[in-house]
């Protein structure tokens, strides 16, 4: 296979097969500066010719029999595996990742092929009881084309979570990945599911701007828009595809809290702690954002989560460092100024709180009070918030208060003690002795609040749900006789 050397990606995208766009742009290394390739970006032109081939496609593409689309993802899901480590080496040199977290994010692709095809398997109807002598059912029916915009934090499970379980349910889709993470994100899966013998015509790759995205959002033949992002840009999509009567399926950010009570594994909570915010250098919208402690174990727990802080060294992932860089300067900018200002504000600095190039060193940040602006707002960065608490409803109403519900940690020795508080939580994602930050292909996705609009992704409830629209069908032996 020759499509994973740099000079099959240079000036191309994806559309109607590979194709030379007019404009490019170089995708470049977080880590080192290097120059991955020449990727090339598309026109509102180009989004638009992409649209109208894969709605022309959709067509013979949907009428296919469930088992032959089976079959596609079904193969693809046998590359992806054959080609792990491409993939990986990929995610680390374009996206930052360490070699542990892009190992995990090829794996999940895989999964995410192998669940479609038996979602393009599953009963997609339901006999309906009828007032008259016939037939009446509820089947699912493909939307037509599905745009997809994904971000460039965990970019090739973040655009086949949507793109694969939409093309097993017999759609079209259109791609726009970010581009600074185009080939992970978008062109390798592109060059897998060609391999696989996905037709042509019926999935595009168009890595641009807000025009071209614009023009995703606003094109009558994509009924169904799949966006992961921040809220702000959310928000404005979702809105956009109100206007148009379109559904959007919105994924958004997190300040995602773990509660850490007192009868727990103090040195186990830190670990789980650490990992929950540290981990891709916390840029994952499921990162732990607030640890509120409980006072009695607050400053022992405040110790081993610096401890852990200072052992962790930001660096190049490919000689195995455990964190990488963050993805561009203004990102890592951002970070530092938030942390800057809550210290300012009187919070303590425990650990980290610097940066060298885009590699920012883990932080953990003390005695941090509700109006510091490490704790009200999304991080999206290597960030540790902590908070202490004496009464357990003080920190379920800081929970609650959060605009976001995308993912909430219960640390406890009492494991049931903790569910029992769980219909007292708004968040779409509850884990109980674990951290924030988790992702399997057959659970459902999603969060409440500014974190999104519910649980659009995971598990083939989910995926038809989001990808497919109800039809109701009846039939009966004769014409019945009617007054007119």
């Amino acid at each position: 296979m020759t499509f994973f050397t740099q000079v099959h990606w240079n000036g191309r995208g994806y559309l109607d097969g590979w194709a030379h766009l007019d404009q490019t742009t170089t995708v470049t290394s977080p880590s080192t500066g290097e120059q991955l390739a020449e990727i090339g970006i598309g026109s509102p032109a180009d989004m638009t010719a992409a649209i109208e081939r894969a709605d022309a496609a959709q067509r013979d593409w949907g009428s296919l029999r469930a088992e032959e689309r089976a079959a596609v993802m079904r193969r693809a899901a046998v590359l992806f595996e054959q080609h792990r480590d491409v993939l990986s080496t990929w995610l680390t040199t374009e996206a930052g990742s360490s070699q542990g977290k892009a190992a995990f994010e090829s794996g999940l692709v895989a999964d995410e092929c192998n669940l479609a095809a038996g979602t393009a398997l599953m009963p997609y109807g339901e006999l309906l009881t009828s007032s008259q002598p016939r037939l009446s059912l509820a089947r699912r029916r493909p939307v037509g084309v599905v745009g997809v915009i994904s971000p460039f934090n965990f970019p090739a499970i973040l655009s086949a979570r949507s793109v694969i379980p939409a093309l097993a349910l017999g759609n079209a889709v259109v791609l726009k990945p970010d581009t600074r993470t185009a080939i992970s994100g978008g062109l390798f899966l592109a060059a897998i599911l060609e391999e696989a013998g996905l037709p042509t015509g019926v999935f595009a790759v168009i890595p641009g701007g807000i025009d071209a995205a614009t023009v995703l959002i606003d094109h009558p033949a994509v009924p169904v828009i799949s966006f992961t992002g921040s809220t702000q840009a959310g928000r404005a999509i979702g809105e956009r595809a109100g206007r148009n009567l379109k559904r959007a399926h919105l994924e958004l950010g997190g300040n995602n809290a773990m509660i850490v009570l007192p009868d727990v594994n103090v040195e186990a909570a830190a670990s789980a702690g650490a990992w929950g915010s540290f981990l891709h250098q916390g840029q994952i919208c499921m990162a732990t954002g607030r640890h509120l402690v409980h006072t009695d174990i607050y400053d022992e727990y405040a110790e081993r989560l610096a401890g852990k802080a200072k052992a962790l060294k930001a660096a190049d992932p490919s000689t195995g460092a455990p964190l990488g860089p963050i993805i561009d300067a203004g990102q890592r900018d951002r970070i530092h100024e938030l942390v800057t200002a809550t210290t300012q504000a009187g919070a303590t600095l425990l650990a980290g709180g610097e940066y060298t190039d885009l590699f920012y060193q883990p932080t953990v940040l003390g005695d941090v009070q509700t109006h510091h602006p490490a704790f009200a707002q999304e991080v999206f960065g290597p960030v540790a918030p902590l908070m202490r608490f004496e009464e357990l409803d003080e920190a379920i109403d800081l929970v609650n208060a959060s605009e976001y519900g995308l993912s909430v940690a219960l640390l406890a020795g009492d494991a049931l003690k903790a569910y029992e508080l769980a219909d007292r939580i708004d968040t779409g994602i509850l884990h109980i002795n674990d951290q924030t930050v988790d992702d399997e292909s057959q659970a459902p996705f999603g969060g409440t609040g500014a974190s999104g609009t519910g649980a659009r992704f995971g598990g083939h409830a989910a995926n038809i749900e989001a990808f497919t629209h109800s039809q109701w069908v009846t039939m009966q032996s004769r014409i019945r006789p009617y007054p007119f």
